[in-house]
């Protein structure tokens, strides 16, 4: 209940009410996008400083394992969309990468549960985060390669319709050119939010404490702002697109609170066999049951113009994206708990 009634938590079901009123956050055009960057900067220094305290060995297993599970769930959920919610190939495999792919959001409000319960946690599960973006990207366009779906044709058309909505938070990529797997490929490794967070990863690293120290009254001190501003918008966001995930049939909508479970009964085995700490086990459980609503509908709308983002992103954004905020985080907690003994 403490998590519920928090104020990040609160802006947020003030903004799905706003939404849900028929009216929109008074933002203007670009806040949003300032808002995420900042959140991406200030967890990705953190985290940087945090690691100089940490042997690149001990951590390793952690971020090998974390890219191998990006790489590998969305072959899980796609087999799911196309065996038991009966959906097309090319839409398959775009909402796969969705749900291998992590999300922000779900991540900083997964940190501020630990830190207002005093469970700590290392700043190399922000490394973990970077780490787990742009695999499942990779992965969708290959299950879409190995079905046929996989386009080489102008994006114009089918990128339309909601993808730009999100991905205008971070910036897009290419214009209407024709895209190859191999460009596609790049965007991945080379998206906006991927190249921001790693890069204030790095920062932080090089400054270690003393430097952030003396960015705190920026970076540290804002936090709890900055983060229920950026979820005011979120919540306005997530409600619009519920709206389009109730149009969803039975089976996708099980699958957008299905898949964040079993996602987080995987992640709970890894985690278990890494022997994590139950902060760091709680985040990867979080990162592994998150799904993608910015980086991937970004690339997604360049590589497969022909998947619907009334899909995927009423899913990811309409249906997992609330429920991990509302319900799932607390869970996942209770979970590694549970596990961890």
């Amino acid at each position: 209940m403490d998590v519920l009634l928090s104020a990040p938590i609160l802006f947020f079901g003030l903004g799905a009410v706003i939404a849900l009123l028929g009216a929109r956050t008074p933002f203007p055009d670009g806040v949003a996008k300032g808002l995420a960057a900042y959140l991406l900067v200030a967890i990705g220094l953190k985290g940087g400083v945090a690691l100089t305290t940490v042997h690149a060995a001990s951590v390793l297993p952690l971020l090998l394992t974390a890219a191998l599970a990006s790489l590998l769930m969305p072959v899980l959920a796609f087999l799911i969309l196309r065996r038991a919610a009966g959906l097309d190939a090319v839409n398959a495999a775009s909402i796969a990468a969705h749900y291998g792919s992590v999300s922000l959001v779900t991540f900083v409000t997964a940190t501020k549960l630990l830190e207002s319960q005093g469970i700590t946690f290392g700043g190399h599960m922000v490394a973990a985060l970077a780490i787990m973006e742009a695999p499942a990207i990779i992965t969708g366009l290959l299950l879409a390669g190995a079905t046929g779906a996989m386009a080489t044709v102008g994006v114009g058309a089918g990128a339309g319709g909601g993808g730009g909505t999100v991905s205008v938070l971070l910036g897009g990529g290419a214009g209407g050119k024709g895209v190859s797997f191999g460009a596609a490929v790049r965007e991945a490794l080379l998206n906006n939010s991927v190249l921001l967070l790693v890069g204030a990863l790095v920062i932080g690293f090089i400054i270690g404490k003393p430097g952030y120290t003396a960015l705190g009254g920026l970076f540290v001190a804002p936090w709890d702002g900055v983060l229920s501003l950026f979820l005011l918008e979120m919540g306005c966001l997530a409600a619009s697109r519920l709206r389009e995930a109730m149009a969803l049939n039975a089976r996708l909508i099980a699958f957008g609170i299905g898949m964040p479970l079993l996602g987080a009964a995987i992640g709970g085995a890894l985690a278990w066999g890494l022997g994590l700490g139950v902060g760091d086990a709680a985040l990867f459980v979080t990162l592994c049951a998150s799904a993608s609503y910015i980086a991937v509908p970004a690339a997604m709308s360049h590589a497969l113009p022909t998947a619907n983002p009334g899909l995927s992103l009423p899913l990811s954004l309409g249906i997992t994206f609330p429920f991990n905020i509302l319900v799932g985080i607390p869970l996942y907690l209770g979970l590694t708990r549970a596990l961890l003994g």
